[in-house]
């Protein structure tokens, strides 16, 4: 039940990654990827016990997850502290022990409830 519940709410992951951590800091790919990672993992283990979430973990081979990219650390920044604003919960990554902001995951959510803070943000390329 769970898993139709999940289907029928579109429930989606958004990840938005820095993309200037390939292209103008050089990071190597793996770097990013793991980023992403720490930040959906964590977001998770925070709203582990919210409905949306549950839902998303109860049909694991059909979890959907999108992955957008932030031109630099002011535009994530940016939208961290608009997601706070809002009240959509998210987790900000911070790579340590440099304190970099690096990625920001939300929670699993319906797609048409986030997806206008997301619009401005492309696909991940």
């Amino acid at each position: 039940m769970a898993a139709t519940a999940s289907a029928q709410k579109k429930l989606v992951q958004y990840v938005v990654v820095r993309s200037d951590l390939i292209h103008t800091m050089a990071w190597p790919l793996g770097a990013v990827i793991t980023q992403a990672c720490h930040a959906t993992t964590a977001a998770i283990h925070l709203y582990y016990s919210d409905p949306d979430t549950q839902d998303y973990l109860a049909d694991l081979d059909n979890m959907h997850k999108v992955v957008l990219e932030a031109k630099d650390q002011e535009s994530l920044s940016k939208l961290a502290s608009t997601l706070s604003e809002k009240g959509v919960a998210h987790k900000l990554w911070m790579e340590q022990p440099e304190n970099i902001p690096t990625c920001l995951a939300l929670k699993p959510y319906p797609k048409e409830t986030v997806q206008p803070f997301l619009r401005k943000f492309k696909l991940f390329k």
